[in-house]
């Protein structure tokens, strides 16, 4: 998990270094920033309706440019950056969906019930033409859209009922607004009852009745009153401009905070004096002043900080941000990172998917059960103190200069969704390329593993927890045959009991002990002296290759061992299961095997110093027969016999997780056996 955040946050660095690049790029091209200010006399007519059409500003008796110009002036400064959105905004050709209601339940679940938002619906009454035509009303649509209204039409003949009680006898055009100041407060309808249809006399109708909702001040003592008046917001942003309305994002946006941010509009179109306004930091006019308890910032001065819908929603869901957009901001942030281990898993690409898909509902599992005790802690009564210093926090950090970098990265980005995926995906393969390269040193099977041989593999693994069940379960460990025969899978249908085998790891054999057997007054010449260094630097191949040929053992081999068991001691070294350079048939086994039998003759003593203390005293191997020579790997298990380590390990790994002398098993600890004291009078032996 600490890799993939590792991962994420050297991403999103990667994008803020990317926008300064692009930033870069665009004023050695052209010669301006983002933030540098534009004159409106050098912009044609058309760029300049264009702006007020993005502001919400109706310019339809303008026709002259000096008058859309001033009004230009009057409504804010105009930024390149907000220039450039403006225009890709009228270039973008993608048509805007609007709703068709079915019913009385689907017009109240959408419209009555949603408490922070504008509703334009157009009503057609049974055999009746809509009031607006199908063309007015698209461009009706794309206008309204760029401030957060929603569109949508009810035909009557879907429901006549509900029209009839609502006395939508004829086609009109409905919206809806939230009545009150509070959040989740009531919805008014208001029905259009202007004579003209045509779509700039229709938005007029709407922007008045939004900014109906916002205060306006229109002297310097009610202003006075108002700026030192402390009440329940604590997020006050107010306009100082010379217009006969605020724009409509300026309306919209108080109907999106509703309950969390005021709304003030300062008309100071016939002011006198503006004493006051200096006195409390306000120079010029326009200027969007937010005031908070921390004291006052003027917005529009730092990066991104346009005069549109959207770049001033995101400032304030910054500053005042509700409990919904944090869960949507970790939601968001939980999935990136889980989408990094498709880059940092190795291996099959079914595997990388297979994994992608656990961890995506593994980490939003998680998220949600997180979030249900946060959603109550913050309720508590007693948390409001708790409640309004994180909010001071906020306000504090997003009011810098890097906060601001930050917002304008993510308008940018998530208006360039491409370019975002793009460069997700370049971040992804180069971690997938070092990945790759560490592992290939450590595991090369795994890197090079193709989708069939995962596929076997997570086959295997998934057949053996079906029909093996958990070990701990079982009290004795049971011999495996499912491998003898596959069509033993249909007998035992019938009899599932039989199949019914435990599932035992086979990680417990490398904790076993491991030793080599000395005897006492040996000493080595050369050519022992060369094996046993070749022996001790091969310790760990000898352990892989052990451990590898768990699945080259069957049952056919067990059989062979008793059967040479039963015709005597010596076995050829091609059978011999313990044939390797440490038992007596293995290169050196003619040397090793006299050198032995020395010294389990009589005439030399095993070394019993260098045996675990819980292992027994013994000198032969119960699995092989065979003496063990001086020198040679020996594994012990918990009930204390000793055997061959090549032996025993070939034996367990065999699924016979048992002891072969007294059947214990392999895996389970045993109290540990003590040897006795010899007495003093006996010498030792």
């Amino acid at each position: 998990m600490w890799v993939k955040l590792c991962c994420l946050l050297l991403y999103f660095l990667a994008l803020f270094v990317l926008a300064r690049v692009f930033e870069a790029v665009a004023w050695y091209e052209s010669g301006f920033l983002a933030t540098q200010l534009v004159d409106p006399v050098a912009l044609s007519f058309r760029k300049l309706r264009t702006i007020l059409e993005c502001r919400g500003l109706g310019h339809s008796g303008l026709p002259e440019k000096k008058d859309v110009r001033e009004l230009v002036e009057k409504s804010g400064d105009l930024m390149e950056g907000e220039l450039y959105s403006a225009l890709k905004e009228e270039e973008a050709s993608e048509s805007v969906s609007s709703t068709n209601f079915s019913g009385e339940m689907h017009f109240y679940e959408l419209v009555e019930d949603t408490k922070d938002g504008i509703w334009l619906v157009q009503v057609i009454a049974n055999d009746r033409s809509p009031l607006v035509g199908k063309v007015h009303w698209e461009k009706m649509v794309k206008k309204v859209s760029r401030f957060g209204i929603r569109t949508g039409t009810f035909n009557c003949s879907s429901d006549p009922r509900y029209c009839r009680r609502r006395g939508w006898l004829k086609s009109t055009l409905i919206m809806s607004v939230p009545q009150t100041s509070t959040s989740k407060g009531k919805v008014m309808l208001k029905e259009y009852s202007g004579r003209r249809i045509e779509v700039e006399h229709i938005f007029k109708w709407i922007t008045a009745h939004a900014a109906s909702r916002i205060k306006t001040i229109y002297n310097s003592d009610r202003l006075k009153e108002e700026w030192n008046k402390s009440d329940r917001y604590r997020l006050k942003i107010y306009l100082f401009a010379n217009l006969d309305q605020p724009p409509a994002f300026f309306s919209a946006l108080s109907v999106k905070f509703t309950g969390r941010v005021e709304f003030i509009f300062v008309n100071v179109e016939n002011w006198d004096n503006k004493s006051y306004m200096a006195e409390i930091g306000v120079y010029k006019t326009p200027s969007y002043i937010l005031r908070t308890p921390e004291g006052i910032y003027r917005y529009g001065n730092n990066t991104g900080e346009f005069l549109s819908l959207r770049a001033m929603e995101t400032f304030l869901r910054s500053l005042q941000p509700e409990v919904n957009d944090l869960f949507v901001l970790s939601l968001v942030l939980v999935n990136l990172m889980a989408w990094m281990d498709l880059f940092i898993t190795q291996g099959a690409t079914i595997k990388r998917f297979v994994v992608l898909i656990s961890t995506l509902g593994t980490y939003n599992s998680l998220l949600i059960i997180s979030w249900l005790p946060v959603l109550g802690f913050l309720q508590l009564p007693y948390l409001d103190s708790f409640y309004e210093y994180s909010l001071k926090l906020f306000r504090y950090s997003n009011t810098t200069t890097l906060a601001s970098w930050v917002r304008a990265d993510w308008m940018f980005y998530s208006s360039h969704p491409a370019l975002f995926l793009s460069t997700y995906l370049g971040h992804g393969l180069l971690i997938d390329y070092f990945e790759k390269k560490r592992r290939r040193n450590n595991n090369g099977d795994e890197v090079n593993a193709n989708n069939l041989e995962w596929l076997s593999s997570l086959w295997d693994w998934y057949t053996s927890y079906l029909f093996h069940p958990i070990a701990s379960f079982q009290h004795f460990p049971f011999d495996s045959d499912w491998d003898e025969d596959p069509d033993l899978f249909l007998e035992r249908l019938a009899f599932p009991d039989l199949w019914l085998h435990p599932l035992i790891p086979t990680d417990y054999i490398k904790n076993l002990p491991m030793w080599r057997f000395k005897c006492l007054g040996v000493h080595s010449d050369e050519e022992m002296l060369e094996t046993f260094q070749d022996s001790e630097s091969d310790s760990d191949s000898e352990n892989r290759e052990a451990f590898g040929s768990e699945k080259d053992v069957s049952e056919d081999d067990e059989l062979n061992a008793f059967q040479r068991r039963s015709e005597g001691p010596r076995c050829g070294a091609d059978t011999c299961s313990c044939a390797n350079k440490y038992c007596p048939h293995g290169p050196y086994g003619r040397q090793a095997r006299s050198y032995g039998s020395s010294g389990t003759a009589g005439d030399l003593e095993p070394d019993w110093s260098s045996w675990p203390s819980q292992m027994l005293h013994c000198t032969e191997c119960v699995v092989c027969l065979e003496n063990f020579a001086s020198g040679c790997l020996l594994m012990g298990l918990p009930c204390g016999h000793v055997f061959h380590h090549n032996c025993i390990v070939m034996w367990l790994a065999g699924g016979r997780h048992c002891c072969p002398v007294c059947r214990w098993a392999s895996y389970k600890k045993k109290q540990p056996y003590t040897h006795p004291q010899p007495l003093a009078a006996d010498p030792p032996s």
